[in-house]
């Protein structure tokens, strides 16, 4: 059945449909947030049902040779998203089948609702004047300078316009496969963090690629600001000053020893055009002379700041705008006095999440990081234009798939622009007791936040990178999807009867919130309706309450336990539970371990007394990481850093006892939503998602018009 695209507004197949002039897939009326790239294959398939889209047929329709992009990749890649939003299967498809090396073919029914073609405008015909008036004087001059005016204004209007900004060639720089972060330069080497086991260092690489190498810093941890021809500025972490209280450092380059800068505390220090230390503090702008002296406060941001930058001419400022709660993060400009602060492109990307820009070394373009449709890629846009030239200050995407590419920034001649490239993907490992090693688990799927059923039978998981949802029996078998994208999934927790699963989840723009799930997928609903972040939740054994944490990122008195009863609908506060979230029930009832705000405490709650009591202190913040019961409620076991040791641990209810297991120098922890995760299996063995994505330094040769 041939369905005409253009004379179909509604095309509907199984539980699905796609609405063609909103440009939407639904699934059961919801709709499906899918990617652009995507959603364009999903519709050349549904124009030609049952017939083969052949693989260069899609080349030539959808991906543009002037775009940076792998299309072999880029092509799989979209064809996953579109199977993962349709809940298809490669193996066994119900949808899109693929012909092997020729392409792909739509094979379910389909049903189109069929609406009236646009009409056509009707023909406009001129009208005809009688000339025979005699015009006079004023009013030849009059159509003489209409005239002008009229021939000025249509060559202004054809004016040629700029070739629009693009990627001509890339060169990969590293090639260790290690996180890394903060890329700055000095016009040879590129300078950035480095995820090294159990610490961060500084290392760098030459412009031209080769070998990276580390840059000798006195002291651990060392956080990477900027850079100048002749020194970098970093930052030092100290536990018992507090969160964002960083001292500022200068480190002479090509090599030398860390000289610290006045006795400044702050975050995001940055050197301005003309020297000046620039930094935050909190929500404040600093302004400092270049040794750090004589600081003194010149702007406020409304919400939390991070990542400046100065326009070269020092004539203005840019800087990220992070919403702790939802997760957005936008982009703002203001003077170098801190006046006239407005946001950037409002509206252009919704719900906003940009970042980390930086303008070329001659100021006629910004370049930055957006994420759109789970997929981040780099932007720019043109700032400035000659009066004959025609430019549309609208920003232009540079970079497509299927590496996630991030940090954008400009050479010092803004010839090249570097930028870290990620492949992400994880794998879920337990530690064997007998050999220390950590070894796949579950067949090693590129999944985590694991939890298993009362029984031993079932277990849920977050599957990386997509972050959705899945259940499945242990052994492999009933394997089901249980969210899709756009919403991610965190911290799935089994209900102790297993038909139902809670989880923490967002969608963008969104807080992280509580949401219950079947476990066959037909009922999903959000716990509360508060627009406050809500994580990490456990379930009483009697399986009648649900508490979890109702987080706030900046002030402890406004972080707290819920408790959410499944029978009476109704949310009540844990007594003396204000500073405390992660909650965990023991298996019997009797307690509820939960960690302080800052995660440097345990704190564990009597239910029957109603009393808390200290469990542990690890002395510094971010010292307790995620917490498990074992099976027997004797042991509270967790991974993290305590008395300044880390490793993984475990911690006797009766008296406190602290003993550390064994370290984790020989696992690269993924990144997930809480940190490095970790929990017991059914048996108590120790899980881990281990960090096997690669990511790299490219330098991508630009063209800018």
């Amino acid at each position: 059945m041939q369905v005409p695209a253009d004379k179909s507004r509604i095309i509907r197949f199984g539980v699905f449909e796609v609405d063609l002039q909103e440009e939407e897939l639904r699934r059961t009326g919801i709709r499906i947030k899918l990617q652009d790239q995507p959603f364009q294959i999903l519709l050349m398939l549904l124009k030609r049902p049952a017939q083969t889209v052949t693989r260069e047929e899609l080349r030539q329709q959808l991906w543009s040779a002037d775009t940076f992009v792998d299309f072999d990749h880029s092509l799989n890649s979209s064809i996953k998203k579109l199977r993962e939003a349709l809940g298809d299967d490669s193996e066994n498809p119900r949808f899109i089948e693929t012909l092997h090396r020729r392409g792909y073919r739509f094979i379910a029914p389909i049903d189109g609702s069929r609406v009236p073609a646009p009409e056509q405008s009707e023909l406009v015909r001129p009208v005809t004047r009688d000339g025979s008036k005699n015009w006079g004087r004023w009013q030849k001059w009059a159509v003489l300078a209409a005239t002008v005016v009229g021939v000025t204004l249509l060559a202004l209007w054809l004016r040629p316009p700029f070739e629009p900004p693009r990627i001509v060639a890339s060169q990969e720089l590293t090639n260790d496969g290690l996180p890394k972060l903060a890329l700055v330069t000095d016009g040879n080497r590129v300078y950035f963090a480095e995820n090294l086991p159990n610490h961060y260092g500084i290392a760098q690489v030459s412009i031209s690629g080769g070998e990276a190498a580390p840059v000798d810093i006195a002291f651990p941890d060392p956080l990477l600001d900027a850079a100048s021809t002749s020194e970098l500025l970093i930052e030092r972490a100290n536990s018992e000053i507090g969160d964002f209280q960083l001292s500022m450092w200068s480190v002479p380059l090509p090599a030398g020893s860390p000289r610290r800068l006045g006795d400044l505390l702050g975050h995001d220090a940055v050197w301005s055009p003309n020297g000046k230390l620039v930094f935050l503090k909190g929500n404040d702008f600093y302004l400092a002379e270049h040794d750090g002296s004589n600081p003194r406060k010149f702007a406020t941001a409304p919400e939390f700041p991070t990542g400046m930058s100065f326009s070269p001419d020092g004539s203005r400022f840019r800087f990220t705008v992070r919403h702790l709660v939802n997760g957005t993060s936008s982009i703002w400009e203001a003077r170098a006095d801190g006046s006239g602060m407005h946001r950037l492109f409002p509206g252009w990307n919704n719900p906003p999440a940009e970042c980390c820009g930086h303008w070329t070394p001659d100021g006629m373009y910004y370049i930055f990081q957006s994420t759109q449709e789970g997929s981040s890629n780099i932007w720019a846009v043109r700032e400035g234009c000659p009066w004959w030239r025609r430019c549309l200050h609208k920003p232009v995407q540079l970079t497509v798939g299927p590496l996630q590419l991030s940090s954008p920034l400009p050479s010092t001649d803004g010839r090249k622009l570097f930028a870290i490239g990620t492949h992400r993907r994880a794998e879920l490992v337990r530690h064997d007791s007998k050999s220390g090693e950590f070894v796949p688990y579950l067949g090693g799927i590129s999944a985590g936040e694991a939890d298993f059923s009362r029984d031993g039978q079932w277990v849920t998981y977050v599957s990386y990178p997509e972050s959705t949802l899945w259940r499945s029996k242990v052994e492999g078998g009933d394997r089901l999807q249980l969210t899709y994208p756009p919403m991610q999934a965190a911290l799935p927790h089994w209900s102790p009867d297993a038909r139902q699963i809670a989880f923490s989840g967002t969608t963008p723009g969104g807080p992280v919130k509580m949401f219950l799930i079947s476990s066959d997928g037909e009922s999903l609903r959000a716990v509360t309706t508060d627009q406050m972040l809500e994580t990490d939740s456990t379930w009483s054994p009697d399986g009648k309450t649900l508490a979890f944490g109702h987080y706030e990122p900046v002030r402890a008195d406004e972080t707290f336990i819920e408790l959410f009863n499944l029978e009476t609908r109704q949310i009540s506060e844990l007594p003396g539970s204000r500073g405390i979230f992660a909650p965990r029930w023991s298996p019997e009832g009797q307690y509820v371990i939960a960690a302080s705000h800052r995660s440097d405490k345990l704190m564990l709650y009597d239910v029957k007394n109603h009393k808390w009591r200290q469990l542990g202190d690890s002395r510094e913040p971010g010292g307790y990481g995620f917490i498990a019961w074992s099976r027997d409620g004797a042991y509270v076991y967790f991974d993290g850093t305590v008395g300044g040791n880390s490793g993984y641990f475990r911690v006797r209810i009766t008296d406190s006892k602290l003993e550390r297991l064994f370290d984790l120098r020989g696992l690269r922890p993924f990144p997930t939503f809480g940190g490095s995760w970790s929990s017991l299996g059914p048996d108590d063995t120790p899980l881990f998602v281990r960090d096997i994505s690669t990511q790299e330094i490219y330098a991508l040769d630009l063209q800018l018009p």
